[in-house]
């Protein structure tokens, strides 16, 4: 199993000049480390305005993934996307129930859950976020929501499409705040989220499931995460849009 990096732009950059700026040094900085990370799998999530020219741009070292997308297969929905769409574009990764979907656009479980299942049947990878917010951490609430968002987003998922899925552990509270749990703290979260899978299907599907984190990842914390508390992979928020400090993410595994 490779170890998978998952870049998050979020609404950024602003345009598409600066977009292409950003897209051309990353692919630079593939080309430069490929035969260093073999056993790394890259994936740019754009906003999805830049997802067509991106794909018309040939030939990218890296997966293109998504950050959202609709339930229904097509239909009467303005301004959604749904997967056969992001499909197309070569998606093959969609970022589902991220905190910033959960709390901006009151996002709910049984929302995210119907998003995983139309992802899946269109044969694309979901990657599904959870995560607590500091004041559950504080009240000792943090299984208890991990639990709740897993079992209600994968609530009627067959249990040969459960390894399908990628679940990124993001404390809600270190998004962004460049306040990021620390590993052992991150270890016992990704754990906990094993054991829940397992309860759902088994210790063989549990095993085989990708767990990674995400959280004010930067290139000084990354290796903790991974060598330490043992995550297969990051989701890195505003590190990915820094060249630099993408580069030094990846460097991790040279």
């Amino acid at each position: 199993m490779k170890t998978i990096i998952v870049a998050n732009w979020k609404m950024n950059p602003v345009s598409l000049a600066e977009a292409m700026t950003l897209l051309n040094s990353v692919n630079s900085l593939i080309k430069k480390k490929i035969k260093k990370i073999k056993n790394l799998e890259i994936v740019i999530c754009p906003p999805f305005a830049y997802l067509p020219i991106f794909f018309s741009k040939k030939p990218l070292l890296f997966e293109l993934g998504a950050q959202d997308c609709f339930w229904e297969e097509k239909g009467a929905f303005t301004g959604e996307i749904c997967p056969l769409m992001l499909k197309s574009l070569g998606c093959q990764y969609v970022i589902l129930g991220h905190s910033e979907r959960r709390r901006h656009l009151k996002e709910t479980d049984e929302m995210i859950n119907r998003k995983i299942k139309m992802t899946l049947s269109a044969k694309l990878r979901p990657i599904l976020c959870v995560g607590e917010t500091w004041d559950e951490r504080k009240e000792n609430l943090t299984q208890k929501i991990l639990k709740l968002q897993i079992e209600k987003g994968l609530k009627g998922v067959e249990k040969k499409n459960l390894k399908k899925i990628i679940i990124a552990y993001e404390p809600v509270w270190a998004i962004g705040t460049g306040k990021a749990c620390s590993p052992d703290e991150a270890e016992k979260g990704g754990d906990f989220i094993r054991k829940v899978i397992s309860r759902l299907s088994n210790k063989k599907i549990a095993k085989s499931i990708q767990i990674i984190y995400g959280g004010s990842v930067n290139s000084q914390n990354a290796a903790g995460y991974i060598f330490g508390a043992k995550f297969q992979g990051l989701l890195p928020g505003g590190a990915s849009l820094d060249v630099k400090e993408f580069s030094g993410i990846i460097g991790n595994f040279d």
